[in-house]
């Protein structure tokens, strides 16, 4: 078995961002072009998240999937906003190899095992949006981290196993945005409690934080966004002087040139190295070298 690395690109409007904890959302850049960059670079697969899917009860991807399925071709995942097995089908179309669904999940869980046997339950990936409570239990969270539901987040894992889902994505809120590392325990906890892998998600800092969580937190992939993004930056900036003019949105942050204190900016072939070096498997060359 291969250790994956999937780069998560959380998208608002036209735009790529990235916050802390899911709020102070920053405009990144364009996300077909880091799409394009991850894949050439030895990326595994892809997730794509609406950020405000759930807010106005669509997805809004369709465009931005069929232009990043058409020159890529390795798994894309695609989340935010799908609210029925007829939403599914119109991503699964636009070019989306697998789904990823929270807050409807949550709401109506016998949509999980309708869409697994509608597409296969490899295609239907659940995603975990989880927070640490003072009673030292994890609470899982809908709406892009913005609703609290009550639900324990250990004991939604293993129901939507039960339900069908093939794959987890947990992101730990406490963690994410922060580059402080993953949530260890958290992702242990569920990973040691289901038979189906689980992505890690929220806190990558560099790769010694993406070789712990594969070894003590005993993840089957791992999911990064700053740590890879800032150091994608750089080099499309690099490459194109005038990248940042062509930008939509607001783009003040990025002309400030700062980043979040905690992230050590890194490529994909960075992490990959990490791993083979405390002998974790994975797939050490881009696919255009």
């Amino acid at each position: 078995m291969k250790f994956r690395i999937i780069p998560r690109l959380d998208i608002k409007g036209p735009n790529l961002v990235k916050g802390i904890h899911f709020e102070g959302l920053r405009v990144l850049g364009k996300p077909e072009d880091f799409a394009l960059y991850y894949y050439e670079n030895g990326a595994d697969e892809l997730f794509f998240q609406d950020t405000v899917a759930s807010l106005y009860d669509r997805n809004s991807l369709h465009e931005i999937v069929r232009k990043t399925s058409s020159q890529i071709f390795i798994p894309l995942c695609v989340g935010g906003g799908l609210r029925s097995v007829k939403d599914i089908r119109e991503v699964l179309r636009a070019g989306a190899d697998k789904i990823a669904i929270n807050t409807e999940a949550i709401k109506q869980p016998e949509l999980i095992r309708e869409a697994s046997i509608a597409f296969g339950s490899s295609t239907i990936v659940v995603s975990i949006e989880a927070i640490k409570r003072d009673n030292g239990k994890w609470e899982a969270l809908i709406e892009y981290g913005r609703e609290t539901t009550g639900v324990d987040a250990l004991e939604w894992a293993k129901k939507a196993e039960k339900l069908g889902a093939g794959e987890l994505i947990i992101t730990s809120i406490d963690q994410e945005g922060t580059g402080k590392g993953y949530d260890l325990e958290l992702t242990k906890a569920i990973a040691s409690s289901v038979s189906i892998p689980v992505i890690a998600g929220g806190g990558c800092g560099g790769p010694d934080d993406a070789v712990k969580v594969l070894k003590e937190g005993q993840a089957d992939a791992i999911s990064m966004a700053a740590t890879l993004h800032y150091k994608t930056i750089e080099i499309l900036m690099e490459k194109s002087k005038s990248y940042e003019y062509s930008l939509e949105g607001n783009i003040e942050f990025l002309k400030t040139g700062r980043q979040f204190a905690q992230v050590n900016p890194c490529t994909i072939q960075d992490i990959q190295k990490t791993m083979q070096k405390q002998g974790l498997p994975c797939r050490l060359k881009a696919i255009h070298e």
